[in-house]
């Protein structure tokens, strides 16, 4: 039987609306796409470690640190209407001219910099376990939204709180889960064929609170920081 040919492919496009240069910003001595490349590259899982980005600087820091970036977005898939999916079945066209085929691709957001090479071999495991078309990695909400509402413009609170919530214990509440950005592991085949890729065998990845930080902005660098030396204590 014929091994599995897999690529992961790092986004890191260059023109970040909320920080500047987020994707390289040095996250405890390391820019910020190195704890991605790393992850892949350590995991074993990958043939191909590449990242996809519109800019010649961030290309020369991914090769510094192992990853292949043999060619750079084009303008229309660094645009902020294209899509992520979009952008991942050009890099696979573009691989493909140059006489290079994988079965499986998979996302790894660099802003999820807690996520590590376990993760990402436990979600190769379940894919194959599942025989799935597609992985995305969750993890528990930290507040359950039962507790969330939206606001009048007034701010009243008068209609905010479900009645049949309201005094329950925390503990009777069902248990809810999030998209967590860490890894998307996706058959090329189905990513090609199907519009919605999340519909036919489809299944989500557990990953731990602690691995699954997603960096937005400078609040959420600081809490990685302290989450990296908290792990590493």
């Amino acid at each position: 039987m014929r091994k599995m040919k897999n690529i992961a492919v790092i986004p890191a496009r260059s023109g970040s609306k909320g920080l500047k240069d987020k994707n390289i910003k040095m996250l405890s001595g390391k820019p910020l796409l190195a704890y991605s490349v790393e992850a892949a590259l350590k995991s074993g899982e990958f043939d191909t470690v590449h990242v996809s980005t519109d800019s010649k600087e961030y290309a020369e820091i991914a090769r510094e640190w192992g990853a292949e970036v043999p060619f750079l977005r084009n303008a229309e898939m660094s645009s902020d209407t294209a899509s992520t999916w979009e952008a991942m079945r050009y890099v696979l066209k573009e691989y493909e001219k140059k006489g290079y085929v994988f079965d499986t691709i998979t996302v790894l957001q660099p802003t999820s910099p807690l996520r590590t090479a376990q993760d990402i071999q436990g979600a190769f495991s379940f894919f194959r376990k599942k025989q799935a078309n597609m992985i995305s990695s969750v993890c528990e909400m930290e507040h359950s939204p039962l507790w969330s509402n939206v606001l009048p413009e007034d701010f009243s609170m008068e209609n905010f709180e479900d009645e049949n919530l309201a005094f329950l214990p925390r503990q009777s509440l069902p248990t809810y889960y999030r998209e967590n950005g860490a890894i998307y592991i996706v058959k090329t085949e189905h990513l090609f064929l199907e519009k919605n890729i999340y519909k036919k065998k489809c299944y989500a990845y557990l990953m731990q609170s602690s691995h699954s930080v997603d960096i937005d902005n400078e609040l959420d660098f600081m809490i990685a920081e302290t989450v990296m030396k908290h792990l590493k204590a």
